[in-house]
């Protein structure tokens, strides 16, 4: 793993009442399912065994495992140990400097793998997953002053021109188009971005169609209704509550899940 992440604590996942373990054939029977939300393809052909092996970890919640095995596969590696980073620094991480430096490893990462595969939906989308939580640590509004809002939606827009039916790409343009007009204004956001609530919606609605199954997409859903339409509490909850509905198939699942519980719970 890049040595920029060496001194970072990872947080291991702990969840006693579930075991997401695929070994064997079971993880290419669950795969349309574990994946239909990336939109990341079975792999096959030279190092398929070692990048099975980092999605096993990554869906049994072994998140820096994952993130270091993805990453000595190069580009191969890149979409299994950003999304590790991603998740691990959304959820589990306590210690801020040390999610930083996942995160932007995880950046720089996504970099390698835009410019080596450029024709790789997910080369583009987890570099904008990654650049998106580090936004959010350190605070969208210093995000943007950095510039690092046109490079989540340049990204965001090539992963969608490459495949359309990325679901989590729609939650992220969605998510990211709900956090500017919350932050700069809906004509600001419309002038510098193209960022309108109308087009958030759509991106939110077209990622529950694709991925019926997803708690994550209802979670951001409801976050992204508190930024564009407070009042929209009863749809909120409505979308919390079908997303903890869902009985999750993998440690992030699991942890999307958790989320949801405790916004309900928060009102």
């Amino acid at each position: 793993m890049a040595s920029r992440t060496s001194g970072a604590k990872w947080v291991a996942f702990r969840d006693p009442k579930s075991h997401f373990e695929y070994e064997g054939a079971a993880l290419r029977k669950a795969w349309p399912r574990l994946h239909r939300g990336d939109a990341e393809p079975f792999p096959t052909g030279k190092g398929a065994a070692a990048l099975l092996d980092a999605w096993r970890d990554f869906h049994a919640g072994r998140f820096q495992a994952a993130c270091q095995q993805g990453d000595a596969l190069g580009a191969a590696g890149a979409a299994v140990a950003n999304k590790a980073a991603g998740v691990h620094a959304t959820y589990l991480a306590k210690d801020e400097a040390g999610a930083l430096r996942i995160l932007e490893a995880a950046i720089a990462r996504g970099e390698r793998a835009v410019a080596e595969t450029p024709k790789n939906p997910n080369a583009h989308y987890f570099h904008a997953f990654a650049l998106g939580r580090y936004s959010q640590r350190i605070s969208v509004v210093r995000a943007l002053a950095e510039g690092l809002g046109g490079k989540v939606q340049k990204s965001l827009e090539r992963t969608l021109e490459l495949e359309p039916k990325h679901a989590e790409a729609h939650v992220a343009y969605a998510v990211f188009q709900a956090e500017i007009i919350d932050k700069v204004g809906s004509l600001a956001g419309r002038i510098s971005y193209g960022a309108t609530r109308d087009g958030a919606l759509k991106h939110f609605e077209q990622a529950i169609r694709l991925a019926p199954d997803s708690p994550v997409a209802r979670l951001e859903y409801a976050r992204g209704l508190g930024l564009l339409s407070p009042r929209e509490t009863a749809r909120a909850k409505e979308l919390l509550v079908a997303a903890v509905s869902i009985e999750p198939a993998d440690a992030m699942e699991s942890l999307d899940v958790d989320a949801a519980k405790a916004a309900l719970a928060h009102g």
